[in-house]
């Protein structure tokens, strides 16, 4: 996934595990949230969903997997 959001633009990419983290604030000079919600808690999720959205920064849903990030980056599955 690294290599693809690469491919994308993103020249800095921060990693939360999904699994046990909560309430994790969004550094600012993020510019793009990306959710692979087949690995996240539902407490991340919505706390992230909704700090992007105070934010107005872009945030792209995805499953699992290169082919639907791929496809997500690619139709611009965006949400602000």
């Amino acid at each position: 996934m690294p290599k693809e959001l690469e491919d994308h633009g993103a020249r800095e990419i921060i990693h939360w595990s999904g699994r046990k983290e909560r309430n994790r604030e969004i550094p600012r000079h993020v510019d793009m949230v990306l959710v692979v919600h087949d690995y996240v808690n539902h407490a991340l999720m919505y706390s992230v969903k909704g700090q992007a959205k105070r934010r107005r920064l872009p945030i792209i849903f995805a499953k699992r997997g290169v082919a639907e990030l791929k496809q997500a980056l690619s139709n611009g599955k965006r949400q602000a």
